[in-house]
């Protein structure tokens, strides 16, 4: 029996096609969103014929985090052990800014992998890691490699998180030059760089809606917003599932309300720390203070908003989109007023590379909200932009 037409033209890399998309995919849409057919349709494939390959849609999606991660360690391969520190990033930077549209999946997605393949992912990010801090102790031997290390590989790994276009060669030549800022940083000179920061507080919840909205934000925080239940919620605040309903008409509107809150309080800190500041480069480092400050004071309601907000319906994202370009367009303005060479599209990649060093440096540090800690992430942040 001779195989088919359909059979012959069959992609014999067809497998490596479909984690290509699969990854694409979940990173635009989230693990829980994301769905087989919707999968086998950016393949060019029927769902069963995508079934033949992954036995469900876990399987693909630890398929999809293995492959991002093997990449990066293959990219460090061709470098070599003793490579220079500038040919170590550049090697990472090329392989994120080629599979940037994948990436994503990393950085918050990876939460829903099970105990083991969780572990074996971040074996291998530490393995980068260590290359990493390896390369950064031979040019910059100074106190916290392995935490500047960490975080210019956050810079780095931003250029996932959005979708800023600029030359593919300039992309990496900005990345390369940021992470190396970041790695040059001396956090044993940062003290007292921060200074005290004005941070809104939270409303205090006062009201039966309030006090479902704090207690839902560290829920979606630990878990993720697609497996907490509103009986979770309901628990915690010590009412029946039913009378949540009293409140909101659905856990989606809880979510929105949530991203609301956080962008209103980031706007009253970034407003707060530019009025007292005197000068471009006064400017530039209380921004970035504040945005730290913010990060560390409301970790999980940060983390919720910057998470979650890809998963929500167009019409309910638009308001909390429009409140975030408008943020990163107080960055851009104040980054080009320090920074002439910048357009603004440079400059706006070089703003999210400084959330992505608040991002990766505050994970390493467990989010420990000390003087130190802020002064050396803002000092970590300033290095990535300049």
């Amino acid at each position: 029996m001779t195989a088919g037409p359909a059979a012959a033209a069959r992609p014999r890399n067809r497998k490596q096609l479909i984690v290509e998309a699969a990854g694409q995919v979940f990173s635009e849409r989230g693990y829980h969103a994301a769905s087989m057919e919707e999968i086998a349709t950016a393949v060019g494939i029927s769902a069963p014929a995508l079934y033949r390959h992954f036995p469900n849609k876990y399987a693909l999606f630890a398929g999809c985090a293995d492959l991002m991660v093997d990449r990066l360690v293959a990219a460090l391969d061709t470098c070599g052990p003793e490579a220079a520190l500038t040919a170590v990033l550049t090697a990472l930077t090329r392989v994120t800014v080629a599979h940037r549209r994948s990436g994503g999946l990393y950085r918050w997605e990876a939460r829903y992998l099970d105990r083991a393949d969780r572990r074996l992912l971040r074996a291998k990010f530490g393995h980068v890691v260590d290359r990493v801090t390896t390369a950064v102790h031979r040019e910059h031997p100074r106190p916290a490699e392995r935490l500047r290390a960490v975080a210019a590989l956050g810079a780095i790994g931003s250029v996932t998180m959005h979708h800023t276009s600029i030359a593919q060669r300039r992309i990496e030549d900005l990345l390369v030059a940021s992470a190396r800022g970041v790695v040059a940083a001396d956090p044993a000179a940062a003290e007292g760089l921060a200074g005290p920061v004005d941070l809104p507080a939270p409303p205090v919840p006062r009201t039966r809606r309030a006090e479902i909205l704090a207690a839902a934000v560290p829920l979606f925080a630990r878990d993720g917003f697609a497996t907490v239940t509103n009986g979770q919620i309901a628990q915690a605040v010590g009412l029946a599932p039913s009378a949540i309903y009293r409140h909101y008409p659905g856990k989606v509107d809880i979510l929105v309300a949530a991203c609301l809150q956080a962008a209103g309080l980031l706007a009253q800190a970034v407003e707060r720390s530019l009025h007292r500041a005197t000068g471009p480069d006064a400017a530039l480092t209380a921004l970035t203070a504040a945005y730290v400050a913010y990060s560390f004071e409301h970790n999980a309601l940060t983390s919720v908003a910057e998470a979650e907000l890809a998963g929500l319906p167009a019409g309910l994202r638009r308001p909390l989109i429009l409140a975030q370009r408008e943020h990163i367009a107080v960055w851009e303005q104040q980054l080009r007023t320090v920074r002439p060479d910048l357009d603004a599209r440079q400059a706006r990649l070089l703003v999210h590379a400084g959330f992505g060093v608040v991002v990766e440096a505050g994970r390493a540090l467990r989010w420990q909200d000390t003087p130190g800690h802020r002064d050396t992430v803002t000092a970590l942040v300033i290095g990535a932009l300049l």
